[in-house]
């Protein structure tokens, strides 16, 4: 368990570490603060533009962050020989595995929380139709940028990775912001606890997509990675129109109820419209879909325990 917890505390940090983890994470968040500027064209829908757009925003940039941090720690480790490296240690090959299943997850998870708190912020900035809280506005610019200023700093003096350390101090400026905005300024009329609990949904689809893209990893590089995950997140999202249907076919049925069951359906995950109508989420429903994707999360990680036993890594046969 102590060879999972670190291997899980070195995919979490690498991620980090990637270019390609901040500028993401930074445009989404620039995107997101952007949405309210927008909403003075919009009559009577601003709220509902933001919204829909910000969880939409990091639902897309979650997923693609999943899919290039699992290819970059996984696929490319083993494409480099680093996993025979590892793999020459008293490392099991399912304790490497699923410690690169929680710290993918984990930095897939923290983007889309950041994002969730971006949109708790662009909802505070939206105050009608007509205008926008410029100074809420200017403010979490300048949050980002202070992340980036800290970010250089530390590595001029300290040699320390620029992305990593701009990537913590996002995850200290953006939900500090956040919840400035919440104890000080006018509470919209949007249901904010309603907004939360379809963020955390979105969260849930992010999770449930990080472990598919880590499963997807273990065999495909990154673009036959991206493909796939592309494909079942577009399946997904039409699963109830394709495979949620009764036909003369006994075979049919089976096979339609079996892709229904594997592929998630994101639909589940996406209650922009309820918020934006102002319709109750009921507890009940966030802790069965906390339910369904720790039971998805469970079966995906075993899927990749198992195929990963035999899976020749930089010819090793271990």
């Amino acid at each position: 368990m102590f060879n999972l917890f670190k291997i899980a505390v070195n995919a979490f940090r690498e991620s980090l570490r990637e270019p390609v983890y901040f500028l993401m994470l930074l445009s989404a968040l620039i995107l997101i603060g952007h949405y309210p500027s927008a909403a003075i064209f919009v009559f009577s829908e601003q709220m509902k533009l933001v919204v829909d757009s910000s969880m939409a925003t990091g639902l897309i940039f979650s997923l693609v962050v999943a899919v290039l941090c699992a290819s970059y720690t996984i696929a490319r480790e083993m494409r480099n020989g680093t996993v025979l490296l590892l793999m020459s240690k008293p490392v099991q090959r399912w304790s490497f595995i699923l410690g690169k299943i929680a710290g993918i997850v984990a930095a897939a998870s923290v983007f889309a929380l950041l994002c969730n708190f971006a949109c708790i912020i662009a909802v505070y900035i939206a105050t009608d139709q007509f205008r926008f809280d410029m100074a809420l506005y200017f403010s979490f610019l300048g949050s980002l940028l202070l992340a980036c200023v800290i970010g250089m700093i530390a590595n001029f003096w300290r040699g320390a990775s620029f992305p990593e350390v701009a990537a913590w101090a996002v995850m200290v400026v953006v939900p500090v912001f956040a919840v400035f905005c919440v104890a000080t300024q006018p509470h919209p009329a949007l249901g904010m606890k309603d907004l939360v609990k379809a963020l955390v949904l979105i969260n849930f689809a992010v999770l449930a997509m990080s472990t598919i893209a880590v499963v997807a990893a273990t065999r495909f590089d990154i673009v036959p990675n991206l493909c796939f995950c592309t494909i079942i997140f577009f399946l997904g999202l039409v699963s109830s129109f394709l495979f949620q249907r009764e036909t003369d076919s006994a075979f049919l049925n089976t096979v339609f109820g079996f892709f229904y069951a594997v592929i998630p359906n994101w639909q589940f995950f996406w209650l922009a419209d309820a918020v934006a109508v102002n319709r109750h989420i009921p507890m009940s429903y966030i802790w069965d879909a906390a339910c369904y994707v720790v039971l998805y999360i469970i079966i995906a990680s075993l899927w990749a325990v198992a195929i990963f036993q035999n899976r020749e890594v930089a010819g090793s046969s271990r």
